[in-house]
């Protein structure tokens, strides 16, 4: 196990809203510093108690290019330098990696703040005056690298597609376990979102674009599609002789989280509850064969599993990135998981999907979950472009 822990309640996210919807038109960091700023005040944080910092973000914003420090500042830490990752959907877990080492490697306490928004996404050009006429290339960074591999040279969703057709699951298969999904997220909503009220602050206050004013407010998650069997029956698969529809599948969303890391020295002093230990166990990460993600969150959880010297049968709880309903499928089939305990109240299938913050959303709900089971291990994994895969391992005690 890890010398790095979490403090309980020592972390957040935002409601994640749809494309092109309530945070469209915000500057994703600037907007994750002003959260920041806000939660940690509300947390009785001081942030010059904060060593390091670690930023994850994979769609460039303006400015972009000063990364934390500039974040850092922004939030009320000018104080703080560290790194910048991205690693697309992966980069959550990469954030909490890199914290954990820092930790491990004597920083002490460590700040991770991860944003993305995948609404307007930069257009980018890149010249080439040896090219004929002088024009260089240009893409649009989001909408293009969802669209394309340039190593597997296929669309993401051909890989859904084919891990499909691997382990022969067709589309009835998917929309029965997106109909679960739901019911789970439905959970969470409950007793006026009780859950999503313990790291999220509801009513949300929506700054406007210069995050000088409140704007509006969100009661909690923007853009959940109203879902059914009967709905999910009329969806006709995304491509010619395939099985994945668009109910089965995540949607693009905006968003930020974050989250302290600290050593067991400095814990207390962040913690809401100091009788909860919440203590890193096991990173793992695998690559898979050419356009066949959806299997690599199999790989890398065994092999979080296996530095943290667990099975999979001691898992009380685990959450998912799951891009495609395909991917929990073959992860519970492979790794013989229960769906009793497999994303309980909410995933990205549900909630969408703004790259960066993703996965730290999950291990905030994760941990939240262990809490209320009462404590135990939990197991977070998750795909990424390139047909890679990360998982992380916790460990909850409890005490009280």
């Amino acid at each position: 196990m890890l010398p790095a822990y979490i403090p309980y309640g020592a972390y957040w996210s935002t409601p994640f809203a749809r494309w092109q919807g309530s945070f469209a038109s915000l500057h994703a960091l600037g907007f994750a510093a002003w959260v920041a700023r806000r939660e940690l005040a509300a947390r009785g944080i001081d942030a010059a108690q904060l060593d390091h910092g670690v930023l994850g973000t994979t769609v460039p914003q303006h400015h972009s290019f000063y990364g934390l420090p500039w974040v850092a500042a922004m939030l009320g830490a000018p104080h703080l330098a560290g790194p910048t990752v991205a690693q697309a959907c992966a980069t959550s877990a990469r954030c909490l990696a890199e914290a954990a080492a820092e930790v491990v490697g004597g920083a002490g306490s460590v700040l991770v703040v991860t944003a993305d928004r995948t609404s307007n996404g930069p257009h980018v050009y890149y010249p080439d005056p040896q090219a004929p006429g002088g024009t260089g290339a240009q893409e649009n960074w989001v909408i293009d690298n969802f669209g394309f591999d340039p190593y597997a040279e296929v669309a993401m969703i051909s890989c859904g597609e084919n891990a499909a057709v691997r382990f022969g699951i067709d589309t009835q298969a998917q929309h029965d376990w997106v109909l679960h999904l739901y019911a789970k997220y439905d959970a969470a909503r409950a007793d006026g979102a009780a859950f999503l009220r313990r790291f999220m602050t509801l009513p949300f206050d929506v700054p406007d674009r210069l995050l000088r004013h409140v704007a509006l407010h969100l009661d909690g998650d923007e853009g959940i599609r109203a879902t059914t069997a009967e709905g999910l029956a009329r969806l006709r698969p995304l491509l010619a002789g395939g099985s994945i529809t668009h109910g089965g599948q995540t949607h693009p969303a905006d968003g930020n989280a974050g989250m302290i890391v600290t050593d067991a020295d400095h814990v207390r002093d962040f913690s809401a509850r100091p009788e909860i230990a919440i203590r890193m166990c096991g990173v793992g990460q695998s690559r898979v064969d050419k356009a066949m993600m959806p299997l690599a969150p199999v790989p890398a959880a065994a092999a979080a599993l296996a530095r943290a010297g667990i099975a999979a049968s001691d898992l009380v709880a685990v959450k998912t990135h799951n891009p495609f309903a395909v991917n929990d499928l073959i992860l519970m089939r492979e790794l013989a998981i229960s769906p009793d305990i497999l994303n309980n109240n909410g995933c990205s299938l549900v909630w969408g999907h703004p790259q960066g913050p993703t996965g730290l959303r999950a291990i905030i709900e994760l941990i939240e979950e262990l809490v209320a089971r009462g404590g135990g291990h939990g197991l977070f994994t998750g795909c990424a472009a390139g047909d890679t895969g990360m998982a992380v391992v916790l460990h909850v005690d409890d005490a009280g």
